[in-house]
Formats: structure tokens, C-alpha cells, sequence
């Protein structure tokens, strides 16, 4: 599992214009967004390199973003497979481009958030 206090530091100080505040909750980090949306950053403390990126937005205007690696079956034609990406809704499921390296897709996710409300 990657060091969530470091990951929480990235978030809150590279993003101050986007993260509000953030937690550390388990084995999971949470950033609480300035739109009042939240994302999720977690690790398995099970299962090595099973992660799940969630960003809920369901209560802002109704969508999800998330990258993961569950192998779920009704995803296995995706080219990425195990790794997709929930685009806007939970069977709306595309490629993901997501850097492996925690910091990176921590980084990443967060740019994307950023771009998407038009911070920057």
C-alpha cells in the first residue's frame, strides 16, 4: 500500500485551487473537493495492487469518474483489462490511462478533476 500521509500531502499541496480538505480513512485516502464532490483513493491491504480511484459526483449532477483493476468479467474487452475507467456512469466503461505509480495517478486524477471544472 503506498504512504497515504505522503499522497495526502501531494493532494493538499498541489491542488490547494481544487481540494478542500482531505482524510485518511482505513486504507483509503479522501479528499473532499471545493465543489463538495469527494474522491476516493484506495489501496487493498489484501490483495497487492488492487486499487479503486473513485471520484462521486452523484450528488452535484449525477456522476461518478473511477478508475480500477477488479477484474470484473463484463469488462474483460476493454484493452486495458483488469484496469478501466467508469466515465461518467457506473456502465459507462472505457480504456484507462491511468499511471501505475500511486503518485503519479493520484496526480493525474486530480488534473483531471481540475480540467473537467474548468480550474486553470
Amino acid at each position: 500500500m503506498p504512504g497515504l500521509h505522503h499522497l495526502r500531502q501531494i493532494a493538499e499541496r498541489e491542488f490547494p485551487d481544487l481540494v478542500r480538505s482531505t482524510a485518511i480513512l482505513r486504507d483509503k485516502l479522501r479528499v473532499l473537493l471545493v465543489d463538495d464532490s469527494y474522491m476516493d483513493f484506495w489501496w487493498s491491504s489484501q490483495i497487492p495492487g488492487r486499487f479503486a480511484y473513485h471520484w462521486e459526483r452523484t450528488h452535484v449532477d449525477g456522476t461518478i469518474y473511477r478508475h480500477d483493476n477488479m477484474p470484473h468479467p463484463r469488462w474483460q474487452k476493454v484493452a486495458t483489462f483488469p484496469q478501466h475507467f467508469h466515465d461518467g456512469a457506473q456502465h459507462t466503461v472505457v480504456e484507462s490511462g491511468l499511471p501505475s505509480d500511486p503518485e503519479a495517478a493520484v496526480r493525474a486524477f486530480l488534473e483531471f478533476a481540475r480540467s473537467l471544472l474548468g480550474y486553470r
